[in-house]
């Protein structure tokens, strides 16, 4: 007895007669089950049968494939493939045309199965067809009909593309070159042809000199959507199947004509699986066209390459308009030109082409600085300049952001990637623009000072700089504007605030669509996160800070330091000099008892920025805060070195106050521990156990010679 699994329970149909219900063994040769069925309709020769699926793909049913039959399946015999090969092959070569134009149709249909094709290829069928095709005597439906079957045969790769003739590709290639040729000939053809062209690259090379990008390009002018996505894609492939040489001349041509604003408007407007096609095709153009930036990418720069040392010395002349150099001795020239690519925002000022070593983006960040330079020289001296004018620390540094800003805009537009089978996300702007990297480039180097600025960044900030660029590039493009102008004033918009203001948003979504307990570990999680952070401001204020007094005179600024004591009960502070180096607190002359302190004020209420109208720049408010004590014309007045220091003694200075700590760093940070914290929490749900104790923190290196000198650099 079969086990209950190995039988399947299935209908069997055939013209003419009731269906059978049979429990097929799946253990029971194929050719037992078929002479049974055969004896239940009493059919001779059950050789000349076969099982096929009545419904969807109607594929024959082999050893190979039986088991994919489910119960309550529905198949229906048929002629056995070797028998259909046979009797089709036969009637192709009939003298009644109706004869072979039936049977040239049914093989068109039979022929997307793989079974019956290798039997009807065992028999040269195949080459039958590519002879009608090459004598040309037969009607368009004829001729239609063997194309299909023709292509649908190839489209098992039984047989290679390799052996067909120079005539026969001469042949399709006319009926895609005609103009009066019948509709569906043309769009089996254009098909044909780029399975040939993707098949190898002596059939491109073939393919390419029979059929002309002019041809190829009216296919696209036509009203026919059919015809329009046949021709793109083989227009895409040629693209992606050409040398070097053979896809610049393309692109030429292209550029040329404006074909490609054309196919963008009058082509994506195609309806339902057409247009799912066509936005597959756009992606792909974008992404060849894109990629002939690639071996720029991978290439670093060379020293000793001349051209490319004038082209660096091109950007540091045009930013600085350098008076003549001839006259300098070699020494004074050499320190001029570090001092200035240094201005430039080069890290290795003394030889500046071993920032452009790295790749990606290699030679591809020099040719987008050098364009920006040569195409928009006054905005390229107003960044350098401007930057140039700025304190060390808040410069934003032109080759720096440039080199990484060219590396961000390769990998949101994909350079160096191979275009996808499957995706179909193309940006318009590519569209409406020829030299679409650069452009955008000029751009968005001038947004990330302008991003740099907000941000009120220092060289400290500039991964974060980066990370929100980035995030203003990509939101931009995802809104598919579809021109660069529309582009840029999208793009200027999302101003830093907007950032901000978008990621609480889709943090507050993602916190909605939390399942509750995950909610409520969160909830419990925050008492105990934030005791953590506040104990890390005390100990901060315990380690004390120098402070600027401002100042109205000329000369240095005197430097002040104050620090709480370790019982968390008095402030300590007293002036110092520049080269002490966190001074013991039994130094400092001045105290005052925390249970003194009345207040916390911040920014223009406090009485040092009433006071110094002058000094009431935007910055200096930003960084001010104040304590006021015994009465309230007492006050101790603090202007912090940075924006973190301020949030730290803020922060702290409002824990000993009994207050919240209501600075960013507070919320970011406690967000960042809630998250890691609720990660490893959820971590035991995976089976992934947690030790009890920490790991042993291994012993320190014998030596630190690995790490990397960068003062070296500098010099």
């Amino acid at each position: 007895m079969p086990q209950q699994k190995d039988i399947v329970k299935i209908a069997i149909q055939m013209p003419g007669a009731y269906p059978q219900l049979i429990q097929l063994d799946q253990k029971k040769p194929l050719s037992a089950v078929i002479k049974e069925v055969c004896d239940g309709w009493n059919l001779p020769g059950p050789d000349n049968y076969a099982l096929q699926y009545a419904d969807g793909v109607q594929t024959y049913i082999t050893e190979s494939n039986r088991l994919d039959i489910k119960n309550g399946c529905i198949l229906r015999l048929t002629k056995a493939p070797g028998r259909c090969a046979e009797d089709l092959y036969k009637g192709i070569q009939s003298s009644d045309s109706g004869v072979r134009c039936d049977s040239l149709k049914e093989l068109a249909s039979v022929s997307t199965d793989v079974t019956f094709a290798q039997e009807f290829i065992s028999r040269d069928g195949h080459l039958l067809l590519v002879k009608i095709v090459e004598d040309s005597n037969e009607s368009n439906a004829i001729m239609t009909h063997t194309l299909t079957g023709f292509m649908e045969l190839m489209d098992h790769g039984i047989v290679s593309w390799e052996n067909l003739s120079c005539v026969f590709i001469k042949k399709i290639a006319s009926f895609v070159n005609a103009k009066s040729t019948d509709v569906s000939m043309q769009q089996v053809s254009l098909d044909i042809l780029e399975s040939m062209v993707l098949s190898s690259h002596s059939l491109f090379l073939q393919v390419k000199q029979e059929v002309t990008m002019e041809r190829l390009i009216a296919h696209l002018q036509v009203t026919n959507p059919q015809i329009q996505t046949k021709a793109m894609a083989l227009l895409m492939a040629l693209l992606q199947t050409a040398g070097d040489s053979d896809r610049q001349d393309m692109f030429a041509f292209l550029n040329k004509k404006n074909l490609r604003q054309y196919i963008y408007k009058n082509i994506i407007h195609s309806s339902g699986s057409v247009q799912d096609k066509m936005a597959h095709y756009l992606y792909v153009l974008q992404s060849v066209t894109l990629n002939h930036l690639e071996p720029r990418m991978r290439t670093p720069l060379d020293s000793y390459n001349q051209e490319q040392r004038d082209v660096l010395h091109g950007l540091r002349q045009t930013a600085f308009e350098t008076e003549s150099e001839n006259s300098l001795n070699n020494e004074r020239r050499r320190s001029l030109c570090a001092k200035e690519f240094k201005k430039l925002g080069f890290s290795n000022n003394s030889n500046p082409g071993q920032d452009l070593v790295r790749t990606p983006p290699g030679l591809l960040a020099l040719d987008t600085m050098f364009y920006f330079a040569s195409r928009y020289p006054d905005a390229y001296s107003r960044f350098v300049l401007e930057n140039s004018s700025r304190e060390d620390k808040h410069e934003c540094p032109f080759a720096r952001s440039s080199i990484q800003l060219t590396l961000i805009l390769c990998e949101i537009l994909r350079i160096g990637e191979p275009p996808s089978e499957t995706r179909s996300d193309y940006h318009p702007i590519f569209f409406s623009q020829d030299r679409l990297m650069e452009e955008l480039f000029c751009v968005c180097i001038q947004l990330l000072n302008k991003t740099w600025k907000e941000m009120r960044a220092t060289q400290e900030d500039f991964d974060k700089v980066m990370q929100v660029v980035r995030e203003q590039i990509t939101r931009t493009l995802s809104s598919k504007p579809t021109s660069l102008e529309l582009f840029k004033n999208k793009v200027n918009a999302l101003n830093y605030s907007e950032i901000l203001k978008l990621r609480q948003t889709e943090r507050l979504h993602q916190e909605e669509t939390l399942a509750p307990p995950v909610l409520e570990l969160k909830e419990r999680l925050k008492p105990e996160l934030l005791e953590l952070i506040r104990q890390q401001r005390l100990n901060r204020l315990c380690q004390g800070t120098m402070f600027r007094k401002i100042s109205n005179r000329r000369r240095q600024d005197k430097l002040w330091y104050c620090r709480l004591s370790p019982n968390h009960k008095m402030l300590h502070y007293g002036d110092v000099e520049e080269d002490t180096d966190n001074p013991p607190i039994e130094t400092l002359q001045e105290k005052i008892p925390v249970a003194d302190i009345k207040g916390l004020l911040t920014g223009k209420d406090c009485p040092h920025m009433k006071e110094n109208k002058s000094k009431q720049n935007k910055e200096v408010l930003d960084l001010a805060f104040s304590l006021t004590y015994d009465v309230e014309e007492d006050s101790l007045n603090f202007i912090a070195p940075s924006r973190t220091d301020f949030c730290l003694w803020t922060d702290g200075l409002s824990v000993l106050l009994g207050r919240e700590m209501s600075s960013e760093s507070t919320r970011s940070e406690l967000e960042i521990l809630l998250s890691m914290e609720i990660k490893l929490r959820l971590l035991d749900l995976e089976n992934v156990p947690i030790p009890d104790c920490a790991p042993v923190i291994p012993k320190p290196p014998s030596n630190y010679n690995f790490c990397y000198d960068f003062s070296q650099t500098e010099q």
